[in-house]
């Protein structure tokens, strides 16, 4: 289905912390190698976050760069949509916390919980909001400290994650055919089980049981995710060209979520589209979950692989199941 675009990403932000863990710095507390971490993952490195480094200050960065860039001020800001598994606190919303240090004082502001598609969910309720005329512009982040909640005991997991934060200013579009032109979310919480946290939460509250059996971490069947991830990542790729109204050959760009090199290859391969024009940067962050794919976009553009009047595709899964896609004309 094609329809004229509702709204437009006009200003990009991100913002890492300042230690970066090499998988040389893991070999260290870990049974594993460089080697094996590159040859399962393609990650070379990762950020994590230090004292006095929040979901919420990494988010402040971020978003005033993309500010900067679209030229809008805090005031003239409708919504702040915050994407996060990792909020800094379990009340209030981190946006609430992003929007008191922004002063954004006429802004509607909440978390999505969406996990590593949720950059994908809250593009979906930003471009609604415009769409039904409840906001003109609206700062779309994605952030997390994913450190925070890996176990760094478990190897299969410890090596995957960083932090990180990406901004995005969405914009009315008045005129012409520039912004999203169609997305797609989708989720299947039958699953669960095979990627979650399994205490911690207001059903087993932390307590001396909770920390002993290290259940506060997250879980996670790697095998099986891998599979989930390659299935759905296609499935929601081929529903975003449909609504799109455009074919694979036509996007300039893939940028999926960056959680391991051999699931975006698989989703390059099934979309038909070579890896000239698919964004990794997978090797340099890491999993970062809701922010890997606004840091990527971030990237695609600096580096001039993305420009004024390209297709680009957006894909990503994670735990809920959830998953989601967006094609956007830039």
């Amino acid at each position: 289905m094609i329809r004229r675009p509702f709204a437009a990403i006009q200003g990009l932000g991100v913002a890492v912390p300042q230690r970066v863990v090499t998988n040389a710095d893991l070999e260290k507390t870990l049974e594993t190698s460089d080697q094996w971490i590159v040859e399962r993952t393609g990650i070379r490195q990762r950020y994590w976050a230090g004292p006095g480094e929040t979901v919420a200050s990494l988010s402040q960065t971020a978003a005033e760069t993309a500010m900067t860039q679209a030229g809008v001020t805090a005031n003239s800001l409708d919504a702040i949509i915050l994407a996060t598994a990792t909020p800094d606190r379990l009340l209030p919303s981190t946006a609430c916390d992003l929007q008191a240090l922004l002063g954004a004082d006429h802004a509607a502001a909440f978390d999505v919980s969406a996990a590593c598609p949720g950059f994908l969910y809250g593009l979906t309720v930003g471009e609604a909001l415009i769409a039904a005329e409840q906001a003109e512009t609206v700062l779309l982040v994605g952030a997390e400290k994913l450190s925070t909640i890996t176990d760094h005991q478990d190897r299969s997991t410890a090596v995957l994650f960083g932090d990180g934060a990406g901004a995005a200013i969405l914009r009315r579009v008045h005129e012409g055919n520039r912004g999203v032109l169609s997305n797609f979310i989708r989720s299947d919480g039958k699953l669960a089980p095979l990627l979650y946290i399994p205490g911690g939460g207001a059903n087993d509250p932390i307590s001396e049981k909770v920390v002993r059996e290290r259940s506060h971490y997250m879980k996670m069947a790697g095998r099986e995710v891998f599979k989930a991830a390659v299935l759905t990542m296609a499935e929601a790729c081929d529903e975003a060209l449909r609504r799109a109204g455009v074919k694979a050959e036509e996007i300039d760009l893939l940028v999926p979520h960056q959680a391991n090199i051999r699931i975006i290859e698989a989703t390059a391969k099934h979309a038909g589209l070579p890896m000239d024009k698919v964004m990794v940067n997978v090797d340099c962050y890491g999993n970062t979950s809701s922010a890997s794919i606004p840091l990527a976009l971030n990237q695609a553009v600096h580096e001039g692989r993305l420009k004024p009047g390209d297709l680009v595709m957006l894909v990503a899964f994670g735990a809920g199941f959830t998953w989601g896609s967006a094609v956007i004309r830039w």
